[in-house]
């Protein structure tokens, strides 16, 4: 026996009385090919790689910002979109469909869908990002608001890819994760629509700007990027941490608290019923305590390796300290937003960038896109095994420095911004850009491995 195969020197079953035997087919047997993942593989590398770039240019940005350059209309926002609207969402628009596929080992989407939905979503981001550069860069067109219209459409396709991927798929996939990701795409749905209002300039919009932005941001932030980010590592971060993935009901909580609060915020924002959006900020915070329940299982059942240390700590590391920004972040955030339910705060506080800049942004997002990549190449880029293991090699470089100089970082922009400490922030600002620069540069040069060969 061969790996299930039958034996031709063991009989077969017996006929029924009286029949000629078994039936036989006429023609040659026909084999219906596995499914092609290696175009769905290219796509995920290519969102990858530009998510990096995105991520080099927001840490450019955020480092003028820093320095007290005052060249750009919105210099704080454009650190935020590069990072967010750029280099989160085009990482995700690429590799969502795959871990949906991969989940079910079932068929991915077509190439060309998943490739229209990574580029609409990388150039809708790049026009945007027009709005907080230089507004004669769009030489009498609206490019900002083009720009939301194609990320918007780029959101779509992702959508479509989603529900197209894993089709007729083998292993039964977690349809909590699928849920989340189904979720967060209708979360950004309505953030990146509000946002792409208010860079159209549009009346009814901007007379209540205040609630607008915080409504965008908390969708788009939490309600979206966190979501998404979320509901991936109730597999992935037991994948990276080397065990099993169960189902707990701490995921359930974890997706269902933040999916379900997210848009709750968003309503009672906008109608200004302050009981609706504590309502969603109390939800947010069940959800918080549902991830953080869920990561402390999985760490607590990790595996021991006993190779490639540096990358296994920077991919395991970086995901671990994540969930730990993200309870910082998104229950400052929750808080303040029950403050204001009960008339602690004003409008103008119950959404701060300098709260959660530092945690969320840095500490979360580009923490867990970095750790994500560093991981995720190793076993998708180029190459075969040798290939494989010298990326891991390359990527694991600077490993502690890397995760040090980031969450050094996300601590002194989160120390730093809301006390008004300029050097402080200056300072965190530029070790997280040091250690994005840095592993954007390692993951460039991993890439590059099989050609040097």
């Amino acid at each position: 026996m061969d790996g299930g195969r039958p034996d031709d020197s063991q009989p077969g079953p017996r006929a029924p009385s009286g029949s000629a035997g078994p039936s036989r087919p006429s023609g040659p047997l026909t084999f219906s090919p596995g499914p092609r993942r290696a175009d769905d593989r290219r796509i995920v590398v290519l969102s990858v790689v530009v998510a990096a770039l995105y991520l080099v240019a927001a840490a450019g940005a955020a480092a003028a910002v820093t320095a007290g350059a005052q060249a750009v209309p919105s210099p704080v926002w454009l650190p935020l979109h590069l990072a967010l609207a750029g280099g989160a969402s085009t990482a995700i628009a690429g590799v969502m469909p795959f871990f949906v596929a991969a989940l079910s080992a079932g068929r991915p989407a077509p190439a060309r869908l998943r490739l229209a939905a990574v580029l609409m979503v990388a150039a809708g981001a790049a026009l945007v990002a027009t709005h907080g550069i230089d507004p004669g860069l769009a030489l009498g067109l609206p490019l900002s608001a083009i720009g939301g219209v194609v990320f918007l459409g780029g959101i779509a396709a992702t959508a479509a890819s989603v529900r197209r991927s894993g089709r007729g798929g083998l292993m039964a996939r977690r349809p909590i994760v699928t849920a989340g990701y189904l979720l967060a795409l209708g979360n950004v749905g309505v953030g990146a629509t509000l946002g792409t209002l208010v860079v159209a300039g549009w009346t009814p919009v901007l007379l209540n700007l205040v609630r607008v932005r915080a409504a965008h941001a908390w969708t788009n932030l939490i309600g979206f990027v966190s979501l998404v980010i979320l509901s991936t590592l109730l597999h992935f971060l037991p994948t990276v941490l080397g065990t099993r993935i169960v189902p707990r009901r701490s995921a359930t909580v974890a997706v269902l608290g933040v999916a379900l609060g997210s848009p709750l915020v968003v309503v009672g924002d906008l109608t200004r019923v302050g009981a609706i959006a504590g309502g969603g900020a109390a939800l947010t915070l069940v959800g918080i305590a549902g991830l953080v329940a869920e990561a402390r299982a999985v760490r607590a059942a990790r595996g021991r390796w006993t190779t490639d240390a540096g990358w296994h700590l920077l991919a395991s590391g970086g995901l671990l300290a994540g969930v730990g920004w993200f309870a910082v972040g998104a229950g400052a955030a929750s808080a303040l937003v029950l403050a204001r339910s009960v008339g602690l705060v004003g409008d103008d506080l119950a959404w701060r960038s300098q709260l959660v800049a530092g945690p969320l942004a840095i500490g979360w997002v580009v923490q867990v896109l970095v750790a994500s990549w560093t991981h995720l190449l190793p076993s998708i880029g180029p190459g075969g095994p040798v290939e494989h293991a010298a990326q891991r090699v390359v990527l694991g470089r600077a490993a502690r420095p890397r995760l040090v100089a980031l969450n050094l970082g996300a601590v002194l922009v989160s120390v730093g911004w809301p006390l008004d400490l300029g050097p402080l922030v200056a300072a965190g600002a530029a070790l997280a850009a040091i250690a994005v620069v840095a592993s954007a540069s390692l993951a460039w040069s991993a890439l590059g491995v099989r050609a040097r060969r």
